[in-house]
C-alpha cells in the first residue's frame, strides 16, 4: 500500500475546538524581558518565582528545535506525554461519538485518556512477536480519528517495524500518534525526521526516560504546525512551569544522555546474562528500551516475594500475550545485583519445599 494521504486537519478537529475563543495572556506576546509586567496580578516583589512562566517556553523549543533539527513551531510541549495524548483526544475526538485505535499490550494510558473523553477505544492485539498488523488496523480504524503506536512498546519493549508503520502513516485519513518514550535506548532513528512530510504524524518523546527526569513531568511533541496551534488553544495557560522549563534547559547543556543511556545498555545486558541462568525464568523477550518484559514460572509468587523483600517491579500477566509476565527496569548495578539475589534465594526456597514435600 503506497498511496499518499489528502489530510485536512480541518475535517478532523472538533468544530466547538475550530471555533473556540482561547485564553489570552499578555505574555504570549512579550519578547522584552525588561518589561515592566502590571498585567497578570503577580506579587511584584522578587521571592525567585514571582512571575509566571512563558506560555509558549520560547528559550526551551529553541533548545529543543536545535537538539532535534526541528522549528520550534513544530514543538509542543506537555506536562507529561500523558497529558498531550489527552489534548490531542480532547481536540479531535467528539465525545460519545468518535473513537481511538490502540494495539495491545501497549502502554495503558492512551486507553485511560481515551475514556476519560468518552472516546471509544478499538483494541487490535498485536501478533505473537508484538509486532502490528497494517491491514487489520486499517481495516478496523476506518472510522478512528486517532490511531496510538508506542515503539519501542511499553511493556514489550520491541521498536515496530518501520515499513508497517509508513504503510499506515501513508493510508490513514487521521491523525497517527508515535510515542517514542524510550527510543533513546534504541540505535533506531524513529519517526521525527518524517514530521514534515506527513502532516498527520505525531511524535512524542519525554525528558522522563533517558534523561533521568521524570520528576519534572515534560513531554515532548513533534507535529505539524497546525496540530500545535490547536493545542495551544486548548492547553491551561501555562501548563510548564518554570522550575521545569529551567531544569530541562540546563539537562540539554549537559551530556548525560550519552553516558546514562550507554550505562543501562551495558546493565541490560549483564541483567538479561544473570537472568537466563534462572530455573524459573522462561522467556525473555528481545528490548530496545531500558527494561525487560520476562517470563516466569511461578510469575504471581515471585512477584509477591520481591515485593515484600522491597524491590518493586510491574506484573504485566493480565496482558494480551503476556501471560506469566514481569516487566523489570534496568536499575543500577546493585540493585540488579540484588535483584538477581532475591531470585535466586526465592528459587532455592521452592527447591527446598519441593524436596520436603518429596520426602514427606
Amino acid at each position: 500500500m503506497k498511496t499518499t494521504i489528502d489530510f485536512d486537519i480541518k475535517k478532523l478537529i472538533r468544530p466547538n475546538i475550530q471555533n473556540i475563543q482561547p485564553y489570552q495572556s499578555a505574555r504570549e506576546e512579550l519578547n522584552n524581558k525588561d518589561s515592566i509586567l502590571l498585567d497578570a496580578n503577580e506579587n511584584p516583589f522578587p521571592m525567585g518565582y514571582n512571575r509566571y512562566p512563558d506560555p509558549l517556553q520560547r528559550e526551551l523549543k529553541m533548545a529543543i528545535g536545535k537538539w532535534k533539527n526541528l522549528s520550534p513551531e513544530n514543538i509542543f510541549l506537555g506536562n507529561g506525554s500523558d497529558e498531550i495524548i489527552d489534548l490531542l483526544i480532547r481536540a479531535f475526538c467528539i465525545p460519545g461519538k468518535d473513537s481511538v485505535t490502540v494495539n495491545v499490550p501497549t502502554y495503558g494510558m492512551y486507553e485511560v485518556c481515551a475514556q476519560i473523553n468518552d472516546a471509544k477505544v478499538i483494541k487490535i492485539e498485536l501478533d505473537e512477536d508484538f509486532q502490528i498488523n497494517p491491514q487489520k488496523i486499517l481495516e478496523k480504524s476506518k472510522q478512528a480519528k486517532i490511531i496510538f503506536i508506542c515503539s519501542p512498546n511499553n511493556p514489550t519493549g520491541n521498536l515496530m517495524q518501520k515499513s508497517k508503520v509508513l504503510d499506515i502513516l501513508e493510508n490513514f485519513q487521521g491523525i497517527l500518534v508515535i510515542d517514542e518514550a524510550y527510543i533513546d535506548f534504541s540505535e533506531d532513528e524513529g519517526f521525527i525526521g518524517k514530521i514534515k512530510k506527513y502532516p498527520n504524524l505525531i511524535v512524542l518523546q519525554t525528558f522522563s526516560k533517558a534523561r533521568a527526569m521524570a520528576g519534572i513531568r515534560l513531554g515532548m511533541g513533534f507535529m505539524n504546525a497546525d496540530i500545535v496551534d490547536i493545542l495551544n488553544k486548548i492547553k491551561y495557560p501555562y501548563n510548564i512551569n518554570q522550575l521545569s522549563q529551567q531544569t530541562a534547559l540546563k539537562t540539554l547543556q549537559d551530556n548525560y544522555l550519552q553516558y546514562g543511556v550507554k550505562a543501562i545498555q551495558e546493565q541490560k545486558k549483564q541483567l538479561i546474562l544473570q537472568l537466563r541462568k534462572l530455573s524459573k525464568v522462561q522467556k525473555i523477550w528481545p528490548s530496545d528500551a531500558n527494561f525487560l518484559l520476562v517470563q516466569f514460572q511461578n510469575h504471581e509468587e515471585i512477584f509477591h516475594f520481591l515485593n515484600k523483600e522491597g524491590i518493586i517491579v510491574r506484573n504485566r500477566s493480565k496482558e494480551p500475550n503476556c501471560e506469566g509476565c514481569l516487566r523489570i527496569t534496568v536499575g543500577k548495578s546493585i540493585e540488579n545485583e540484588t535483584l538477581i539475589k532475591k531470585l535466586e534465594q526465592f528459587e532455592l526456597i521452592k527447591n527446598k519445599c519441593y524436596e520436603k514435600n518429596i520426602i514427606s
